[in-house]
């Protein structure tokens, strides 16, 4: 018996995230896209942008309280932060709760701290799913801050420092000197030293302080966090190892190396690369280093978790899973 397709919509389907979903969307075996949004691209034939769709969707520009006519299973919300509510209490207004209403995925940061939400970080929380239609995906860097630290939470002593790096593919499409290709050029760019907002969002899961310095870098995508840990007793390389590979030793989308992964091997793969362990002489402090591709694992690819795992189909269904392990970066 074939099974009936599931029908997605996608509102901010223009920009770098809603790009790689829709990617993703057109090769799942059940899933099918009902609608893609974009003013900028109304009109226009989706195929003409992305070589990925075959078919004959165009983009449109509903307003937000068009969107419950449009009648799909679930509708991803692809949005800088700030503009989520306005399409949820449509769904709301038009008696499309959290209840009977559709799937509704937030990859902005605007549900993250809302307790009515689940927080759609499967490797970490996949037991606290329990058939929520309102899911809110992760931040990027926060996907890999939190993979990085989990391991070892117990064991903390202080706040875990995070030095971050991202391609610039991070800031958006809306033009700003942290996407300007020629203002990166030869250069690293801070921001947000302080309070920024995955800080907080880390800080908030694990209940642990984090101290997060984010930047952008030249390259368009992928992100490198270098953790610092500081821990309550001393640990050996081999203790720690254990802990890591033994905590994700059934996370297809989590990979264990030895040596400290490169950003270059995580751009278009589905997956976060762990490694590079290195303790201090007296083993109370140590430094892990995690790459991520930000517009996939960090946004596209855990979205698509979520919404497998939504609809009741295995979380990896249309998820192109790593190559073999190699012995680290080179």
């Amino acid at each position: 018996m074939i099974e009936p397709p599931i029908s997605i919509g996608i509102v901010g389907a223009r920009g770098h995230t809603g790009a790689e979903l829709i990617r993703l969307i057109a090769g799942h075996p059940r899933f099918e896209l009902a609608f893609v949004s974009s003013r900028e691209l109304d009109g226009q034939r989706l195929a003409d942008h992305n070589d990925a769709y075959t078919g004959s969707l165009r983009f449109s520009a509903p307003g937000h309280e068009q969107l419950p006519g449009l009648g799909a299973d679930a509708v991803v919300l692809a949005m800088p932060n700030g503009k989520a509510a306005l399409c949820v209490d449509a769904y709301d207004a038009a008696g499309a709760g959290a209840d009977d209403g559709p799937v509704i995925i937030d990859l902005s940061a605007d549900y993250r701290f809302d307790g009515d939400w689940y927080y759609g970080l499967p490797e970490l929380t996949r037991d606290s799913y329990a058939g929520q239609r309102r899911i809110s995906n992760p931040g990027c860097y926060a996907t890999a801050m939190q993979l990085a630290i989990a391991p070892m939470l117990d064991a903390l002593e202080g706040a875990v420092q995070c030095f971050g790096v991202s391609g610039y593919s991070g800031a958006g499409t809306t033009p700003s000197d942290r996407n300007d290709p020629d203002k990166l050029r030869d250069n690293l760019m801070p921001y947000a030293l302080t309070g920024h907002v995955h800080e907080r969002e880390v800080s908030s899961r694990l209940g642990h302080a984090i101290e997060f310095m984010p930047h952008v870098a030249p390259h368009f995508r992928g992100i490198t966090v270098t953790a610092n840990l500081h821990l309550a007793r001393p640990f050996t390389i081999g203790e720690v190892q254990a802990r890591y590979r033994d905590r994700y030793a059934d996370e297809p989308l989590v990979r264990v190396l030895d040596a400290a992964p490169w950003v270059s091997a995580i751009a278009g793969r589905h997956h976060v690369e762990l490694g590079g362990f290195t303790l201090s002489e007296d083993g109370r402090r140590l430094v892990v280093v995690a790459t991520e591709d930000n517009l996939l694992k960090g946004a596209a690819t855990q979205a698509l978790q979520n919404l497998n795992r939504a609809f009741g189909l295995h979380e990896l269904t249309g998820i192109p899973l790593p190559p073999s392990p190699d012995a680290g970066a080179t």
